[in-house]
């Protein structure tokens, strides 16, 4: 019988499934969630200009009077709408994703191991929400505020459809990962790369690289740069506290099982 390295015996499911039928698994989990993505496009497009619309209110509200934004290609006007309703989907589809993932990997996990594998999966979900939220509500109207102020005078600004939609679908991006900090904490201490006291000791370290990488994954402004190194930094203490937490939920567990014979 397989066991574990620690002596305990496997989850039996995880046992009896030979490598073929996990293969057959990860197939049917892959399909459904392309089908999850292809319905949620199929919802999502018919109103794709009207998103392009909500999504470009930020900027557009700060165009003079008269002045609108332009497309410079001529197909434009059908791809950057299309582009943004497949984007969409796929974040739509993203706790549909998570969950096929989930449903493959739950069957070899213990019973302690799952209690903290599902809070880390939807809290992922979350937080990769609230970090695209955060860039729509609060980085985009003062990063479009300011460069919008900073131009030459005489100079019009047109922005592009295209140009506009690849801009603020990498902040989302950026913005949404940065905000995962937490989990990727709570994973490394978790595997024993890592320990709170070790973390914490590095923290100078840390919030360099938070300036770093707002430096690196935002526009050449201090505002934006900060709007993402402060909550990165934040976010890692976060990671630190519920790191604890969670070593000390593995750990009472694995003391009272008992050792393998």
């Amino acid at each position: 019988m397989n066991a574990k390295p620690d002596g305990n015996q496997m989850p039996p499911e995880h046992q009896e499934m030979p490598l073929i039928e996990h293969l057959l698994e990860l197939r049917n989990r892959l399909l459904k969630m392309v089908l999850a993505v292809v319905i949620c496009f199929a919802a999502i497009y018919p109103f794709a200009n009207e998103l392009y619309l909500w999504l470009s209110e930020p900027i557009r509200s700060l165009l003079p009077v008269g002045q609108t934004m332009i497309a410079t290609d001529v197909t434009s006007p059908f791809f950057a709408p299309l582009k943004l309703a497949l984007v969409l989907s796929v974040f739509a589809a993203i706790p549909i994703i998570l969950y096929q993932l989930w449903s493959f990997i739950a069957p070899g996990l213990y019973a302690h191991e799952k209690r903290l594998a599902f809070p880390l999966l939807f809290t992922s979900v979350l937080l990769f929400y609230m970090g695209a939220a955060f860039a729509y509500y609060v980085v985009f109207p003062l990063v479009f505020g300011f460069f919008t102020a900073i131009g030459p005078e005489g100079i019009v600004e047109l922005p592009d459809i295209s140009s506009y939609l690849n801009f603020v679908l990498k902040m989302f991006f950026a913005f949404g990962v940065a905000f995962e900090i937490p989990i990727a904490t709570v994973l490394l201490i978790l595997t024993g790369a890592t320990t709170p006291d070790d973390l914490a000791a590095k923290r100078p370290y840390v919030v360099v690289g938070c300036f770093i990488i707002g430096m690196l994954l935002t526009p050449p402004d201090i505002i934006s740069q900060t709007l993402l190194a402060v909550p990165m930094w934040i976010l890692f203490e976060i990671g630190i506290l519920f790191g604890r937490l969670a070593r000390r939920e593995v750990e009472e567990p694995e003391a009272d099982e008992p050792a393998g014979e």
